[in-house]
């Protein structure tokens, strides 16, 4: 016979209710079983028919007695109190399972008289007898609880690559036939991460991923099919596995070590975090960090060298287990062929070099545009250099460095998931403004400029001769007879006039 799944059980059982024999006494639910996984919740249902319950509404509210008892394990005719509701309202419940079980009064007006347990426990299987008494019948319900118990090893918290064992089994009776388990819906196929054994499931080494719903099956040889469902979580990192971090040389950089959850859900008050790094043949460590409401648990490095790359290790204790994390911390430099100041003119070469590379990274240069304070790219579609401000390769050549090379040129560093970091290099060319115009046709503008002076120079050769010659002594007298030959009559005449009349 296929069992029926105890939702749908109640269901049939309320539709069904109605077909109660009348009678002084009445049964319901007699031979009736529930099945509820150790540490869940369990309802021992017992319902008043509807066409009872339309009958005797206005006697519910007052006249109504609850009495639920449980059968003993070694002798079946014994019967102990479980819980009792006097008309009066007061209530009595057996010391052993209190405060577990309980009835609601909203629904016992409703003629609902299940028994709630919560949590059940593996001692708590076994028949189950209600009797209800309102106004002059009584109402009896029989039911029988089993227990299924999932249980795992080592207890919480379970922490990633720690071998964890799940067990799961029954209080039925029948010999077990098969065990099936799924995650997350899906069957789990038994390979080398995990092993099956006598219902129980090995998992090698768990994960963060191994987090989720586990559904375990057990089949009986009654073919009786009895499950139940675990959720677990296991305590890991968030991020993938051995990350990478990149910086620039001289930035900062923070490596992350981020629990999956926070422990104090898990009960756990008590959180310390540890960092390590082993360079250059010494171990270095960082203070112990204590934190009860974070997962985060962060390195912050305020300047990054090349004496900070390497190997880390963040070293996190959860209660009386620890578990770890390895991270790798790749600087990214830029070192240029010329050291010192680079001059207008000459050849330059800037590398670009990765620690602890992974093999996957690829570079790429761009030229960031002096002049715009948000670094725009000058985007160009030629491959050549004196036309194109992107490159790709660690390694940027500049035949000849000119002004239009002056600014901020970044080196990326790309991998298969995008950009990973990058790089800045602040090119300055000696004697040359930043912030100006690049020089066109410097060559024509100096031959002018020296054109102009050697003009200038023979015009003040030729005014020194002039003025020379000007004042030469009048003692020679070749010169006085040029001079002679050349006055007029006229003026001679009126110079001797001039003489007499100084005479006089």
């Amino acid at each position: 016979m296929r069992p029926v799944s105890p939702v749908l059980f109640l269901t049939l059982l309320a539709v069904n209710a109605g077909n109660i024999l009348p009678g002084a006494a009445e049964v319901e639910n007699r031979g009736q079983k529930v099945w509820a996984r150790e540490g869940s919740s369990a309802l021992l249902p017992c319902y008043l028919s509807p066409r009872k319950h339309g009958k005797s509404r206005k006697h519910l509210s007052g006249r109504t007695s609850v009495l639920w008892k449980r059968h003993g394990a070694s002798a079946p005719q014994e019967l102990h109190v479980v819980l009792e509701v006097e008309y009066t309202g007061l209530r009595k419940t057996a010391l052993p399972m209190r405060p577990r079980v309980s009835v609601l009064d909203s629904a016992l007006r409703n003629g609902n008289f299940s028994l709630c347990i919560n949590p059940v426990r593996s001692d708590d299987v076994g028949l189950y007898e209600a009797q209800v008494a309102y106004n002059t019948e009584i109402l009896s319900c029989q039911v029988e609880l089993g227990v299924v118990t999932v249980t795992l090893s080592p207890p919480l918290p379970v922490v990633e690559n720690e071998p964890l064992l799940l067990s799961c089994n029954s209080s039925h009776q029948a010999s077990l036939v098969e065990t099936c388990w799924f995650h997350n819906g899906r069957p789990v196929l038994i390979s080398g991460a995990f092993c099956s054994s006598h219902g129980a499931l090995y998992i090698l080494r768990p994960t963060v991923s191994d987090s989720g719903s586990w559904h375990c099956q057990l089949r009986y040889a009654d073919n009786e099919i009895i499950s139940a469902t675990y959720n677990l979580q296991i305590l890991g990192f968030d991020g993938p596995t051995n990350p990478v971090v990149y910086a620039a040389a001289g930035s900062a950089a923070d490596l992350p070590c981020t629990l999956n959850y926070l422990p104090s859900a898990s009960g756990i008050r008590v959180v310390k975090a540890h960092w390590s790094h082993f360079a250059g043949g010494h171990l270095q460590n960082w203070s112990i960090l204590q934190n009860q409401s974070s997962r985060n648990f962060p390195l912050h490095l305020p300047v990054v060298g090349l004496g900070d790359a390497g190997r880390y290790c963040c070293a996190v204790t959860v209660g009386n287990k620890m578990l770890s994390r390895d991270m790798t911390l790749a600087v990214i430099t830029v070192t240029p062929r010329i050291q010192g100041p680079v001059s207008e003119g000459s050849h330059l070469l800037l590398t670009c070099s990765l620690t602890n590379p992974q093999g996957h990274e690829y570079f790429q240069w761009k030229h960031l545009s002096s002049a715009s304070a948000e670094k725009k790219l000058t985007v160009a579609t030629s491959h050549n250099l004196k036309d194109s401000r992107v490159r790709t390769g660690p390694t940027l050549e500049i035949p000849q460095v000119s002004q239009k090379d002056v600014g901020i040129w970044e080196c990326s560093v790309y991998g298969p998931e995008g950009r990973l970091g990058a790089v800045e290099y602040g090119l300055q060319i000696t004697g040359a403004q930043v912030s100006g115009p690049p020089t066109i046709f410097s060559g024509q503008v100096t031959f002018g400029l020296m054109l102009t002076l050697f003009f200038l120079l023979m015009v003040c050769i030729l005014a020194l001769g002039l003025q020379k010659r000007a004042r030469l002594p009048a003692s020679f007298p070749a010169l006085e007879r040029i001079v002679a030959v050349t006055v007029p009559k006229e003026m001679e005449e009126s110079q001797k006039e001039t003489i007499q009349q100084t005479e006089c």
